[in-house]
C-alpha cells in the first residue's frame, strides 16, 4: 500500500484545519440514534484541538440533491459532539463564504466548528473545482478522516486533498486503512474470507479478487444457492440467480487456479415458508426437493468452525443465512461466535464490514469482540474488491 501523511507529519498550531468526517448517522426527529461514526472521529478531533488548531469539520449528510433541506441539517450533531467533547461545537450555517468566515472570527486555538451539509451545494458530488476552491479558501490544512465516504471522487474528499498545501489521513482513516491491510495487503496465512448475502451479482468483484487473495473461501447465504445451482443441484424455492451459473463456475475455476479453497454448504436447513419458527428439516445440500427454500446452514457450520480453527486472518462479509428470522440465525450466530473466541483467544485477527454483517454480529453479541469492525459499508466493500479509493489515493504521497 502506497504511503499517506498522518497526522503525525502535520504542524497544526494555530492553523485552520479543515477535517473531513463523516457524520451521515441515523437521526429521528433530530436526535442521532447511532453515534458510532461521531465516536470514531473524536480521536482525531482532539487531538488537533490539543496541538491547538482551529477545526472546521465537514460533512454530508442524506441526498439533498444539491439543495438546501432543513430535514437534513447537520446541526443537530453538532450539539451531541459538544456534549462528548465536553465543550460547545459552533455550528456554520454553511460550508462556504461567509457564515464559515464568521465562524472562524471567533475561534480560538483548539476551537472546534461542525459545518453545514456538503451535499446541500451540487458541486459537491461533482467534485466541481470551483466548489472546492470555495471550501479550501477557509483553511490552511487539510486531514481526510472519512474512509467511509473514500470510495467517492466528490469535492469533500478527493478535490480539496490537491488545493491545500497539506493533505493528511486522520486516526479514524489511518485505523482503517491499516487493518485493511493486514488483512488483505501483508496477512498473516492462512487467511480465511467470509460471504454471505443474497446475491453473486453484487459481489462478483468482491468474490474473483478475494480468491486471489484468500487461501479458504466460505461461501454463504442466499449467494450459496447459486453456487450449487451451478453445480447442477436443486435448490428447491429458493432465491438463486441462475443466469449467473457461468459466472459461479468461473469463481470456482479461479479459485482453484490460484490455490484458494472454496467452501460450499454440505447441508441446508429447508423450510416451505419463510417466516419466524417454521416448520423445518436439515438435508444434505445435494438433497433439497420439492417446493422448499434454503434458509440457513446445518452442520456446515461444523465445517467452517474447522477452517476458523486452521486460519490466523479472517475477513467477513454478509451473514450465512435469514439471520433476521429465527432460528434462520443459528448458523451466522454459531460461525461469528466461534470467530469472536478465537481472536479474544489472541489466535486470530478478524476484520468485518458491511450494513447486513455489522447488524448480524450485533444480533450475534460478539461485534465487540472481533478485531475490527468497519462501518464504512461501500467503502469497504470497493476495498475488498480492489479498487483504487479516490479519497484515499488522494492521500497518498
Amino acid at each position: 500500500m502506497a504511503s499517506y501523511q498522518t497526522l503525525d507529519d502535520l504542524d497544526v498550531a494555530g492553523k485552520r484545519v479543515l477535517v473531513r468526517v463523516d457524520f451521515n448517522v441515523p437521526m429521528k426527529d433530530g436526535v442521532v440514534t447511532d453515534a458510532t461514526r461521531i465516536d470514531r472521529a473524536l480521536p482525531t478531533i482532539q487531538e488537533l484541538s490539543k496541538k491547538s488548531a482551529k477545526i472546521l469539520l465537514l460533512s454530508h449528510y442524506g441526498r439533498p440533491k444539491g439543495k438546501v433541506d432543513p430535514e437534513l441539517t447537520l446541526a443537530p450533531v453538532a450539539k451531541l459532539l459538544g456534549d462528548k467533547l465536553g465543550g460547545s461545537v459552533e455550528f456554520a450555517g454553511d460550508c462556504i463564504g461567509d457564515p464559515v468566515r464568521d465562524v472562524l472570527k471567533n475561534m480560538l486555538d483548539g476551537d472546534v466548528a461542525l459545518l453545514e451539509n456538503t451535499r446541500f451545494h451540487s458541486g459537491e458530488e461533482s467534485n466541481d473545482a470551483d466548489f472546492a476552491s470555495a471550501l479550501a479558501e477557509n483553511a490552511d490544512l487539510y486531514v481526510n478522516d472519512a474512509f467511509s465516504a473514500a470510495h467517492r471522487a466528490h469535492a469533500s474528499t478527493e478535490g480539496l486533498a490537491h488545493l491545500l498545501p497539506s493533505a493528511a489521513g486522520g486516526r479514524a482513516m489511518e485505523r482503517e486503512l491499516n487493518y485493511l491491510k493486514s488483512v488483505l495487503g501483508e496477512p498473516v496465512r492462512p487467511m480465511m474470507a467470509v460471504v454471505g448475502g443474497a446475491k453473486v451479482s453484487s459481489k462478483i468483484e468482491l468474490l474473483l479478487n478475494l480468491v486471489t487473495k484468500a487461501d479458504i473461501l466460505v461461501v454463504g447465504g442466499a449467494m450459496a444457492n447459486t453456487f450449487l445451482f451451478a453445480q447442477g443441484q436443486n435448490v428447491g424455492k429458493s432465491l438463486c440467480e441462475p443466469d449467473l451459473a457461468d459466472t459461479a463456475r468461473e469463481i470456482m475455476a479461479q479459485a482453484l487456479n490460484s490455490g484458494c479453497e472454496i467452501v460450499l454448504p454440505v447441508d441446508c436447513v429447508v423450510a416451505k415458508e419463510f417466516k419466524e419458527d417454521a416448520e423445518r428439516e436439515v438435508v444434505a445440500a445435494d438433497a433439497v426437493k420439492g417446493e422448499v427454500m434454503i434458509l440457513d446452514l446445518g452442520e456446515t457450520v461444523d465445517l467452517i468452525a474447522q477452517k476458523i480453527e486452521s486460519a490466523k486472518t479472517l475477513v467477513w462479509n454478509g451473514p450465512l443465512g435469514a439471520f433476521e428470522t429465527r432460528p434462520f440465525d443459528t448458523a451466522t450466530v454459531e460461525a461469528a461466535r466461534f470467530v469472536a473466541k478465537r481472536v479474544v483467544e489472541g489466535r486470530l485477527v478478524a476484520v468485518a464490514g458491511g450494513g447486513d454483517t455489522v447488524a448480524a454480529l450485533n444480533h450475534a453479541q460478539v461485534a465487540k469482540d472481533f478485531t475490527y469492525i468497519s462501518t464504512a459499508g461501500g467503502a469497504f466493500l470497493e476495498w475488498l474488491e480492489g479498487k483504487t479509493l479516490p479519497g484515499v489515493a488522494a492521500l497518498e504521497t
